[in-house]
């Protein structure tokens, strides 16, 4: 939880606290349109083409298992909120090994956006160029959104406030106009309709429900991210209302941005589309309803988005690192903070890395990028399983401490029980898949070798601190 800082000392570091910056605003942008990534407006394209219709299905429940994700971290992160979140809670529940692993996998899993963003981002400004190579826009891009993560944790929420409101006005946006269109109010430019479009094209599921359980993979990971508020508040003057307000939010924020605006586009584009997932499903749609400039509109969104969830990928990432460093699980020299109360250290060290993996992808052969992309695959279902497994545990521990929870997940434990079965299953189901198989060995390769080296460091420590206990007393 964020303390009052220290006096200054120092124009570079002061101590290793940090600031309450966060307006309540800002917190409330981020937690309504931190869920909106490019995965909705170009992923979501593939996961219609390969399920059909029935991808609606994919999309509730993927947006139900987050909602319950986020109950169990919220009770968690309402009762201690901290800027680690989830890696301090598993710290305290599970063990330290798992507050370890699980930090730095999370830490990998944006550092890894980072490229990927910067990459995106970098396309289309070069289509729009072509004179500026990509790689020099994905390096001008990560660093102005470094820049603005050095200052204060205020600059990172005024940016990611605008990027947000500019996310949500093109969602409603599109809603409104695709509902205008169902109804017939655009004249000449009238569509068929859910039911309609569905019976001509093979029916709601003409795939079979095979392609809904790979869609349903997909889906969750669109919704990676949506956890960042809870590390975000942190670093807001009322963490626990700032948390509760967002967590209760998650259930219609889904139920918008993303359900309804994908029965949206399955209500007006055949599934079985042939540029559907060549041009991404919202520019499709605009297509369809003949608006001028479709591609140009949605290259626009997508650029805020990709801008918004980079710029997110460099805050976390940073804070994720501070925090093991806090804790003693990263270098400790990541936790000092400048006068104005921002990890610098860590938000240097976490884009080093970022820009590293851009030349990688530039530079280097294609195989060492998309390996590198692998070992991240499975880690949104490795977050939430932590999350589950923790609030199991830490509500133990709460209550035995005579805290009183104000904020709860509901039906517990056996909801609880029944998400960490349902995530158990997806990836055993990933593991049966081609598509999925190399991602989640190249996980849990990594996973294993974080493990190892904190089970390593931790012993390491434990025979230090023996020893000089032992010496202590010899001298005695």
């Amino acid at each position: 939880m964020s303390q009052t800082p220290h006096p200054v000392h120092s124009a570079t570091t002061e101590g290793s606290n940090l600031s309450t910056g966060l307006k309540q605003r800002h917190v409330t942008m981020l937690s309504i349109a931190g869920v909106i990534g490019a995965g909705l407006f170009v992923g979501s394209g593939h996961a219609i083409a390969a399920a059909g219709p029935a991808v609606l299905l994919s999309y509730i429940a993927a947006g139900t298992l987050v909602v319950l994700v986020m109950r169990m971290l919220g009770e968690m992160a309402v009762a201690s909120p901290d800027t680690g979140s989830f890696s301090t809670y598993a710290n305290r529940a599970i063990g330290q090994w798992a507050g370890f692993s699980i930090g730095w996998l999370y830490w990998w899993f944006w550092v890894l956006v980072i490229p990927l963003e910067a990459i995106a981002a970098a396309a289309i400004l070069h289509a729009w160029l072509p004179g500026i190579d990509t790689w020099m826009f994905a390096l001008a891009i990560t660093a102005l959104l470094t820049i603005s993560n050095l200052f204060s944790v205020a600059k990172y929420g005024e940016f990611e406030f605008w990027f947000a409101l500019s996310k949500v006005v093109a969602i409603m946006a599109f809603i409104i106009l695709a509902a205008v269109a169902l109804v017939g109010g655009l004249p000449g430019r009238e569509v068929e309709g859910f039911v309609a479009t569905m019976s001509a094209n093979g029916g709601f599921a003409p795939n079979g429900y095979g392609p809904v359980l790979g869609a349903l993979l997909t889906t969750m990971f669109s919704f990676m991210g949506t956890e960042i508020v809870t590390i975000a508040a942190a670093e807001s003057k009322n963490p626990s209302q700032q948390i509760a307000k967002a967590t209760n939010s998650v259930i219609w924020r889904i139920g918008i941005f993303y359900i309804v605006s994908i029965f949206m586009v399955v209500s007006i584009v055949p599934w079985n589309d042939a540029q559907l997932s060549v041009v991404g499903s919202y520019q499709r749609a605009l297509e369809f309803l003949q608006i001028p400039y479709a591609k140009l509109i949605v290259d626009i969104v997508v650029l805020v988005a990709v801008a918004s969830c980079l710029n997110s990928a460099i805050y976390t990432a940073s804070r994720m690192m501070f925090s093991l460093a806090k804790r003693g699980d990263a270098p400790k020299a990541l936790k000092a903070t400048t006068a104005a109360n921002v990890p610098r250290r860590a938000v240097l060290a976490s884009t080093a890395i970022g820009f590293l993996t851009i030349a990688i992808n530039y530079f280097a052969p294609e195989a060492v990028f998309a390996f590198l992309l692998a070992t991240s695959g499975a880690v949104a279902l490795l977050v939430y399983l932590v999350i589950a497994v923790s609030q199991l545990r830490m509500r133990k521990q709460l209550i035995a401490n005579g805290q009183e929870l104000g904020f709860k997940m509901w039906l517990y434990p056996w909801l609880t029980w029944l998400v960490i079965i349902f995530i158990t299953a997806a990836l055993c189901l990933m593991l049966t898949l081609p598509k999925h198989t190399y991602e989640v060995a190249s996980t849990a390769v990594l996973a294993l070798v974080i493990v190892a080296t904190g089970v390593y460091t931790k012993r390491r420590s434990s025979a230090a601190h023996w020893a000089q206990s032992v010496v202590g007393n010899a001298q005695r």
